[in-house]
This record gives C-alpha cells, structure tokens and sequence, in this order.
C-alpha cells in the first residue's frame, strides 16, 4: 500500500502550481489528499503519513490566517510521529515564528544571508549543491536553513554554503523548487529550455528518505 501524503493547498500562497508539481513527482509512489484552511474533521489525519506544504506567492505571516484553523492540528501531529515535508514556503512555515516544528534552526530569507550569490527574490535558475552534486534549480525567494548544524542534517547548500534541505528528525524542509515543471520555466524568456526533469527524482528520494525516519 502506498504511503498518504495530506497536501495543504490555498492558492497561491501555497500554489496549486506547486502541489501538482508534488503529486507529479510523487503520485507514482504516494497516495494523496488535499487539504486547505478550512477546519478539518477530527480524524482527517488517520492514516496520514506526511503532512506536505508547498511553495507559491506572498507574505509568510498570511500563516495566520491560513492556519488558524488547523496549525495545532499540525503541530499534534508531527508530535505524534507524523512527519512534515516543507517546500519554499512550507519550508519558512516550519519556523519559530509558525509551525514552530524545529529545534535550534530557523529557516531565514537566502538572500539576506552573507555571501549569496543572488540578491534578488525573482525566480531564477540557481545553483545548488544536492549532495555535493552541482544542480541547477527553480528558485523562487526561498529560504536557507541557519542553526547548529549538528541538529540536523544538510542534503543540500546554495552557493555561500547554508544549507537549501535537511532534515531534521520526521521533517524534511526545501528551500528551492524541485517539484518544478516545464511550464515554470517556460513562462520566463530567460529560462526557456532550462528545465531538467531529474529534480522529480530528487524530491522523490527526498521523500522517500523522510519516510524512513
């Protein structure tokens, strides 16, 4: 039986764009149900596996309107053992200032980090190192892990060395956008043909890998 994943989406905070880029790269291997800001029925997370929040446009702190309803729900839940898989958006949504499901790490704007190779919050074909494989990836203002790296573990850096995913015990957080599709780059001139459909693998193994834990 495939795994459950409860995939939060309320466009476009946490854009349907993003979420069908997640079932696209997962749906071979996960089991899907969607849920929003509505408060959900008491049992709706039996039988979950992950709780996955995507990336997509606009302010963080819409967090608490957006989660008002079923944040300690979240909360419950990974406490439970369930596990959290934060893209861009749901990565930042992990903080203190939020979910608040880490210990002595915070995800943080990249670019107002030292030494980033990008100041601007556009989207961009950016250089990441996924396990310490140079790979170009869909960025879009994502967030970088900061914290005691001895708390977590790095699967991938930007280029001024803080880490773009980790895990970190039943959460796995992603500052870029490996659930990118074609059209993503396809809607920038200056990215026309840089899509590389092998990021689907990588988020892949990256789940699979939470699942694990």
């Amino acid at each position: 039986m495939k795994p459950t994943i409860a995939l939060f989406v309320y466009d476009p905070k946490c854009s349907v764009q993003s979420a069908n880029g997640i079932m696209s790269a997962l749906g071979q291997h996960y089991n899907f149900k969607i849920f929003s800001k509505s408060t959900l029925e008491y049992n709706f997370f039996d039988g979950v596996d992950i709780v996955a929040v995507p990336g997509g446009f606009g302010d963080a702190d819409s967090f608490t309107q957006l989660f008002k309803n079923n944040g300690d729900r979240v909360r419950d839940f990974v406490a439970r053992g369930g596990r959290y898989l934060g893209i861009c958006m749901g990565a930042y949504w992990a903080g203190s200032y939020y979910l608040d499901l880490l210990d002595e790490v915070d995800a943080v704007q990249y670019i107002t980090q030292p030494g980033t190779d990008t100041r601007r919050p556009h989207a961009k074909n950016l250089t990441v190192a996924w396990q310490g494989k140079p790979t170009k990836m869909f960025f879009y203002d994502g967030c970088a892990l900061i914290g005691d790296q001895h708390k977590f573990t790095t699967v991938a850096t930007y280029a001024n060395g803080d880490a773009m995913a980790i895990y970190q015990n039943r959460t796995g957080l992603i500052g870029c956008h490996p659930e990118a599709e074609q059209f993503w780059y396809d809607s920038y001139s200056y990215m026309t043909g840089k899509f590389d459909s092998g990021q689907h693998q990588l988020l892949l193994d990256f789940t699979n890998e939470l699942m694990r834990r």
